[in-house]
């Protein structure tokens, strides 16, 4: 793990300061423009587990764009996202699929990434796909390149382009959409899910994006330029110096004022 930049002497200060700007977006009037909106729309948590992926793999872009898309795909999934899923049968559904996009993201996409996620829960949920991958010293970044890695692998013919969608930490990505999905699946809420019982809150990791890194950067909570698993490391390890138990909830801090156009600074 990754030294974080923050002294111990700054953390008390640096608590007081992030504590409320937390709070104050983790809220449930948050959910409404947020991709999580989407899996807190369904009833059923196993449509909340799969359609969360959905929601937060596609969760890049202009956000009404973006929040429209997944509206589409739920409606292409008769709003019932797990039963599609286990009944997808290409030769009857794959039209029910045809002309979705969003950004890179297109119908073969969409098709692969089905067809994967029928495979892989046919026997277990996703949440047990997570599980078999996790170590002891690395839970989240080994369940990561075990979760994304199987759903690469589990049908033939993905798109070269997938791995762009599904990240794994061993590329040096962030896996922001990742890590974002699971702290939707393990954090309590208002704003999360709280289904996954495999990890802790102590265990996630931050999501780290364009505004997230700029935010951490402008309180010195991330020193690394660079956007990637190694800044994940850094960030996190200065938030779990603010609070040990549940370090993710500074996401609501450094995205929610960065997509807000507000801009933190050092005390």
């Amino acid at each position: 793990m990754t030294e974080p930049a923050l002294h111990s002497d700054d953390v008390a200060a640096l608590r007081t300061y992030l504590d409320p700007v937390a709070a104050r977006f983790e809220q449930a009037s948050f959910i409404e423009d947020d991709p999580v909106s989407i899996p807190h729309a369904f009833d059923d948590p196993g449509d909340q587990v799969l359609m969360g992926l959905f929601a937060a793999l596609l969760a890049w872009g202009r956000h009404d764009i973006m929040l429209r898309k997944l509206g589409d795909l739920c409606e292409r999934f008769d709003y019932r996202p797990a039963q599609f899923i286990r009944d997808y049968d290409a030769t009857r559904d794959r039209e029910r699929l045809a002309g979705f996009k969003h950004r890179t993201f297109n119908d073969s996409d969409l098709h692969g990434l089905v067809s994967a996620l029928q495979v892989l829960t046919r026997k277990r949920p996703l949440e047990a796909l997570f599980h078999e991958g996790m170590s002891a010293s690395h839970p989240v970044r080994d369940g990561i390149e075990h979760f994304s890695t199987s759903i690469l692998a589990a049908v033939p013919g993905q798109p070269a382009r997938m791995s762009k969608h599904v990240a794994r930490p061993s590329t040096g990505s962030a896996c922001k959409r990742i890590n974002m999905y699971l702290r939707w699946m393990v954090r309590p809420g208002p704003v999360d899910l709280g289904h996954w019982t495999c990890l802790e809150p102590a265990d996630l990791m931050l999501p780290l994006d364009v505004h997230s890194g700029t935010q951490a950067r402008a309180v010195g909570l991330l020193t690394r330029k660079t956007n990637d698993w190694r800044a994940v490391e850094e960030l996190t390890a200065g938030c779990r110096q603010m609070d040990p138990l549940d370090p993710c909830r500074y996401d609501f801090a450094f995205f929610g004022t960065g997509s807000a156009g507000e801009t933190l600074a050092k005390e």
